[in-house]
């Protein structure tokens, strides 16, 4: 789908599954399962969602999934399915390789938004895309670089520190138009330092919510992750942004919605909700 100057497509990486009163938080059980119901381990599926933006000579990737590097013991933790869907498929659906890629930006630095930036390659680990330019917020990476004891399992510095010793890697400070008619909006109530892209248009802007907003069952302000460091600042950041999509027009582009990659949206009786599923 076409978005100003860039083509976009969703990528998809593969799947793993998280417990569901983790991803809602304070939501009770009885309203979320309505939405992405359960297994009887509490688990939900969930997807890892890449999005691939072509135009003005160059191919840009916004995240990379969870890469190939975890071990057994957690790839079984979280349930990782890649057998039937990674990123080597999916860009060779649209006749790429990793090598085209030309630029990628990553939301923030937690294992299932970055792990797939690397890789090993004869036993050390490397870009996983080799002629690409990685681009990272200057305060996700001083946090990254030195987590607090609840985010130490989250950042795994095998898929970031190479970037800098590959000389790859470029700090970005702030909001700011990273390309043109693309530009960087920051939010810090799920991690300091999250940045997520906006693809401007005359009609409908793309918006990718990254862990903002991650799935469209958690489009309603109050609905958020245990996961989110600051969930006061989260929901403020959440009821402005989505306020601002509303009176613009935002397609939001959904990371790890099992099924619904991206959609338009409306204000419903209670909350805002999805008004139509767009396929990208």
């Amino acid at each position: 789908m076409r978005f100003g100057d860039y083509e976009c497509f969703s990528v998809e990486t593969g799947k793993f599954e998280l417990d569901g009163g983790t991803m809602f938080g304070v939501v009770p059980k009885i309203l979320w399962e309505r939405k992405i119901p359960a297994d009887e381990k509490n688990l939900i599926p969930m997807s890892m969602r890449s999005l691939l933006i072509q135009g003005k000579g160059k191919n840009i990737l916004i995240d990379t999934g969870i890469g190939d590097k975890l071990s057994e013991k957690l790839k079984n933790i979280y349930k990782v399915d890649q057998d039937s869907v990674n990123i080597d498929i999916s860009l060779s659906k649209l006749g790429l390789t990793c090598n085209d890629i030309t630029d990628v930006i990553i939301t923030h630095l937690h294992f299932d938004h970055a792990g797939g930036s690397t890789s090993i390659i004869d036993g050390k680990t490397v870009p996983t895309f080799q002629n690409a330019r990685y681009y990272i917020q200057k305060k996700q990476w001083e946090i990254a670089n030195n987590p607090c004891v609840r985010d130490t399992a989250s950042y795994m510095k095998e898929n970031f520190i190479p970037l800098q010793k590959s000389k790859v890697l470029t700090l970005i400070d702030g909001m700011q138009k990273i390309f043109d008619g693309i530009d960087i909006i920051v939010t810090d109530g799920h991690t300091p330092g999250q940045q997520h892209l906006l693809i401007n248009d005359k009609t409908n802007p793309l918006f990718f919510c990254a862990d903002l907003i991650p799935t469209s069952a958690h489009l309603p302000v109050p609905w958020h992750m245990a996961y989110d460091n600051f969930p006061m600042i989260l929901l403020n950041e959440k009821q402005n942004l989505l306020s601002k999509a509303l009176k613009e027009s935002w397609i939001l582009f959904f990371e790890h919605d099992p099924h619904i990659a991206a959609a338009s949206i409306k204000q419903g009786e209670k909350n805002i909700e999805i008004d139509s599923v767009v396929s990208i």
